[in-house]
């Protein structure tokens, strides 16, 4: 079966290992707004959303949860380069689907400037022709207008895309979307929590991507 012709990536927990910058930062956003910190729990059952609506599950009003936002992007400025790095094996498989001639893009619930630092930090921003982010869209995931946003600057076909994340919200908006998805295990994320979600493809490392076959959308495949 064909290679896909076009390969979307969330960003956070599927590219760039930026798990504990996140929760620091949550952190200390607790701490300075609300004088006490929620479990991590909460905060990375929400990876995969933008901040502002994670945000405004423990704000009072929109004005504490735009004070929120930023407390949390001034910290996670501060000690991002300190805190965030590429997945082992990342940077030689992105640079393995470029010379295949694979069309790349990132999907992301990052704004422009967080996603543009983190891949600028990480030597990975040469390789994609179209980045979307939270600034791109009006709508998020888990809906599927960001990815339909990539597919459509791609000039890409859905059939012949995948969409990789570690989240449910990847796998939910790539499904809606009607492109293949796929769930990478190398992130915050359990194999049992994203199983309900039935990705076309497992991903235990990297390298995998180099070898992923062409699945319906839908239908388990294999990788």
């Amino acid at each position: 079966m064909p290679a896909y012709a076009t390969v979307l990536f969330d960003l956070d927990g599927t590219l760039i290992d930026s798990i504990e910058l996140i929760m620091s930062s949550f952190r200390h956003t607790m701490r300075t707004h609300l004088g006490q910190v929620p479990p991590d729990s909460e905060w990375r059952g929400g990876f995969g959303i933008p901040l502002r609506p994670q945000l405004a599950r423990y704000a009072r009003d929109p004005d504490q949860v735009a004070d929120m936002a930023l407390t949390y992007r001034a910290y996670n400025r501060e000690h991002h380069d300190r805190l965030v790095k590429p997945y082992p094996g990342v940077q030689e498989m992105v640079s393995g689907l470029t010379d295949q001639g694979v069309k790349l893009g990132i999907v992301t619930s990052k704004n422009r400037a967080g996603t543009q630092h983190g891949l600028r930090h990480c030597e990975l921003d040469r390789f994609f022709e179209v980045v979307v982010t939270s600034d791109d869209v009006t709508e998020h995931k888990p809906r599927p207008a960001p990815v339909l946003e990539a597919v459509r600057r791609l000039d890409a076909s859905a059939e012949e895309t995948v969409f990789i994340g570690d989240s449910p919200y990847d796998c939910q908006a790539g499904k809606a979307a009607g492109v293949s998805t796929a769930s990478v295990l190398w992130g915050p994320f359990s194999r049992e929590t994203l199983e309900p979600h039935a990705p076309d493809h497992w991903l235990e490392c990297p390298e995998q991507v180099l070898r992923l076959e062409w699945a319906f959308p839908g239908e388990m495949g294999g990788g």
